[in-house]
């Protein structure tokens, strides 16, 4: 997470409304080049945004599950904006509790806390999926966006 979960609520019915961004690093670089993320912008709604604030601070790692929204609107300069976002439908722990590191078994497997507070262990190849696959809609709508309007 690049920075804390900023909330806000709605105006009709008071439902909280959580934002944070989460850097991804790409896997793909070229050998000599720097490592390279993605930044992408995350919203969660109603009691996973209370899970999200509650418990999610700047710097962890963190699993989302979601699908993702492109919406656009016109700034105060009448400048249309592209907004992609993932909208949150769960949300994991993906850091190993730290406690006295000489009773940490080095070997055991890392451990996700689900936004119904049970744990679960990490599956790697679901995580590195959908993080592929959020990235490459991300790059085509960046694509998308750049072509001429009608």
């Amino acid at each position: 997470m690049t920075h804390d979960v900023e909330v806000r609520y709605t105006q009709n019915d008071n439902t909280m409304v959580a934002s944070f961004n989460l850097a991804v690093n790409r896997r793909f670089a070229k050998k000599d080049d720097e490592k390279q993320a993605d930044f992408i912008s995350i919203v969660a709604w109603g009691k996973t945004a209370e899970f999200c604030n509650n418990y999610f601070k700047k710097g962890q790692q963190v699993v989302i599950i979601g699908r993702i929204q492109t919406r656009n609107y016109d700034d105060k300069n009448g400048k249309r904006i592209y907004v992609t976002e993932v909208i949150a439908e769960e949300v994991y722990f993906a850091d190993t509790k730290h406690s006295d590191t000489a009773t940490q078994d080095p070997f055991a497997q890392p451990q996700t806390q689900t936004s119904t507070g049970e744990f679960r262990p990490i599956d790697d190849r679901r995580t590195s999926f959908l993080m592929r696959w959020v990235y490459g809609r991300v790059e085509r709508y960046k694509r998308l966006s750049r072509l001429p309007s009608k």
